[in-house]
């Protein structure tokens, strides 16, 4: 049972430390998925015109 419950709070303690220095090192979601690059505002002309 002690051995269950290290491992149970092994991996917890892996989880919330990977998640915070990826967050750290810039693999975060926001940090991937938004750019200025990837948002093009009146670059390309409207179907409109």
């Amino acid at each position: 049972m002690k051995a269950f419950i290290l491992g149970i709070v092994l991996i917890a303690v892996i989880a919330v430390g990977a998640n915070f220095s990826l967050e750290n090192m810039g693999f975060s979601q926001a940090d991937i998925s938004v750019s200025s690059n990837s948002v093009r505002l009146g670059d390309a002309p409207s179907a409109r015109e």
